[in-house]
């Protein structure tokens, strides 16, 4: 999700100006209330479904019932992992800063002198992709967001980028 904040002005702790200051964190589509009321139902359904097979005899399929919702309690917690993603990008007039946590846990970060950086926004059918391309460095943000999404990213630190390079430099 973008939640792409210009805060022209606003003071950080070292005085620097933050121009752009953005979280991007992948979309869950099923909130955890929705994936216990579905794990519910499911289990519900095969449930049902497990004691007719036992009824007619075939009590070996009750088992794939079973499997049916264990596989799909796994493939949603690999899900929910994968959403404890994340990535940083702050803008001031010295420096973008780009800090990627991944579901691990593992924190990277990459800086970007940003009068050389160019945004690069690259959709086809099938896939997207936002580049960040500095001094023969690339790196791909927002990997995880939708076209939209990247295309309004995209345009936000475009506009951020232009207001950082135009600024007149502090008086100090």
């Amino acid at each position: 999700m973008v939640e792409a904040s210009p805060l022209p002005g606003a003071a950080r702790p070292d005085d620097a100006e933050l121009l752009f200051d953005t979280e991007l964190r992948p979309r869950r589509s099923l909130s955890r209330g929705g994936f216990w009321l579905l794990m519910g139902l499911t289990g519900m359904a095969c449930g049902i479904g497990a004691v007719v097979f036992m009824a007619m005899g075939a009590w070996p399929v009750s088992g794939f019932f079973g499997l049916n919702i264990v596989l799909l309690y796994g493939a949603f917690r690999l899900s929910y992992r994968a959403g404890r993603m994340r990535e940083t990008l702050r803008l001031t007039r010295e420096t973008l800063t780009v800090r990627r946590i991944s579901p691990a846990g593992r924190v990277e970060a990459w800086i970007f002198q940003p009068y050389w950086l160019r945004v690069e926004l690259a959709e086809s059918r099938r896939h997207g992709r936002l580049t960040l391309l500095s001094h023969g460095r690339r790196l791909t943000v927002g990997a995880f967001l939708s076209p939209r999404e990247r295309a309004d990213l995209a345009a936000a630190l475009r506009a951020a980028l232009q207001r950082c390079r135009r600024a007149p430099a502090p008086a100090g």
